[in-house]
């Protein structure tokens, strides 16, 4: 390493020891919160135009958004375990591992596109028809399928780009390339969808279109801005030899974070599961799928800045427990508890009060109103204690506290939630059904509490 680079690496360690905390924070957090709530905003607006095809339409991409969203699990929570992983040697001042661990990063994007590769050539119809055998949903779901997880490979490797670059402390490149990418599929969604400017629309198909382009061009901006500037990590692919040790200590924080993101996955299957099999007609099943998909873009929309928050907070919580600094490691997590806390406190008035306006964004027919209003309110009140729990398991991973952040997680969206959505649409209908949401977060926030006073005496006090 080259003495201006020392120095480069000197100046960026004192910036996360001894920069006030909130400015600290703030500056890291608010790139990656505005480019994934942009990402939010993206999403939703594709589905608006999806659902402008019809409500079936809707209904096909709402089916496969559980196996779109392991994917996005799989990728992320790779990178959760990457990103802690680098910070921690950062804050160690183990230089050579912080470079080797953002070499294996890129090892670990191609393994995952080959696993989501196979998955769309081979058995993505066996999971569709799991849920629905009607064939415009299912020919629907299948082809946006085969598009988004044969052309997977471009959204793990930015994913990589994006946490590496964030371990680091440089929020601003992931920023400006997650808003390229943003903006690029809100002109691509309603041109391929619909078909603008003398192009054919593509419908369900042309949706899996734009994710797929804009991936591919968020892909070389990320490549660019990786190897074409100074960093205070070194990849290094020429001569790269993968060290099975630095593989487990990515994954011994990615795979509970893989899992802590992907029940996310599973709960959606397993509510389309239910509300398909458990509803009073076909019908109100399948609308009440539809339903469950804007809640989800919506609840994005919310939530995404919360982990744009905890992407900027949870290098600078890793780097100061790695440099024994207790004072600013939970003065990081204070700070941060109480932004996503107003975060989400403000997501649940604007559920309770414009429910009935949001659904109309998605051309909801009189029966989507009916159910979908009472609904959305409904969901909302989870958003009171979401924002403790979310934070609180940034707290665990950035500690390597793996395991309680991917137990906190299957509480939330798995264990409780799915029982108890089955007793009350079993009891009292579809409406009482969206209850388990509330339910949930209430009971998992009773158990985080109890973890962290755990982690606290154990890691944190005598640091």
């Amino acid at each position: 390493m080259s003495d201006k680079d020392s120095i480069d690496l000197i100046q960026k360690e004192n910036k996360m020891r001894v920069k006030p905390i909130k400015g600290l924070v703030l500056g890291m957090s608010f790139p990656p919160m505005i480019s994934m709530l942009v990402g939010a905003l993206y999403n939703i607006v594709e589905s608006v135009f999806v659902a402008r095809v019809s409500e079936d339409a809707l209904t096909a991409v709402t089916l496969f958004f559980p196996a779109q969203m392991m994917l996005i699990s799989v990728g992320v929570g790779t990178g959760v375990g990457l990103n802690s992983l680098i910070a921690r040697r950062l804050g160690a001042r183990k230089q050579d591992e912080a470079n080797s661990a953002a070499s294996h990063g890129f090892l670990c994007a191609l393994i995952n596109w080959i696993i989501f590769a196979v998955f769309g050539l081979f058995f993505v119809d066996d999971f569709l028809r799991l849920f629905t055998d009607d064939p415009f949903i299912f020919s629907s779901a299948l082809i946006f399928g085969r598009i988004v997880t044969i052309g997977s490979l471009f959204v793990f490797i930015s994913v990589t780009i994006e946490r590496i670059l964030q371990s680091t402390g440089n929020v601003l490149f992931p920023m400006i390339f997650n808003i390229v990418g943003a903006v690029l599929n809100m002109i691509l969604a309603p041109t391929l969808i619909l078909g603008l400017f003398g192009l054919p629309g593509y419908g369900v198909q042309g949706a899996g279109m734009a994710v797929v382009i804009t991936q591919f061009m968020v892909m070389l901006i990320a490549i660019i801005m990786l190897f074409g500037f100074k960093h205070h990590v070194k990849v290094q692919l020429r001569g790269f030899r993968p060290r099975l040790r630095t593989l487990k200590d990515i994954y011994a924080v990615g795979v509970p974070s893989i899992v802590m993101m992907s029940v996310g996955s599973f709960m959606m299957a397993g509510l389309n599961a239910i509300l398909l099999t458990f509803s009073p007609t076909k019908d109100l099943g399948e609308t009440a799928v539809a339903i469950l998909g804007i809640y989800y873009r919506i609840n994005s929309f919310v939530f995404m800045p919360v982990f744009g928050l905890n992407q900027g907070a949870m290098p600078v919580i890793a780097f100061n427990f790695g440099a024994k600094q207790k004072s600013r490691l939970m003065e990081a997590y204070k700070f941060s508890l109480s932004i996503a806390v107003g975060i989400m406190l403000v997501g649940m008035a604007i559920l309770l009060i414009c429910a009935p306006q949001i659904l109309h964004l998605f051309s909801a027919t009189p029966d989507m109103y009916a159910l979908g209003v009472p609904a959305l309110r409904i969901f909302s009140l989870s958003f009171i204690t979401a924002g403790f729990a979310v934070v609180t398991v940034s707290l665990f991973q950035a500690l390597a506290h793996g395991f309680f952040s991917m137990f906190v997680s299957l509480l939330r969206q798995i264990i409780l939630v799915l029982p108890l959505t089955y007793v009350l649409i079993v009891n009292f209908g579809v409406t009482s059904a969206w209850a388990s949401f509330p339910i949930a977060e209430v009971l998992s926030s009773v158990l985080t509490v109890f973890l962290l006073r755990y982690v606290y005496k154990k890691e944190i006090k005598n640091l």
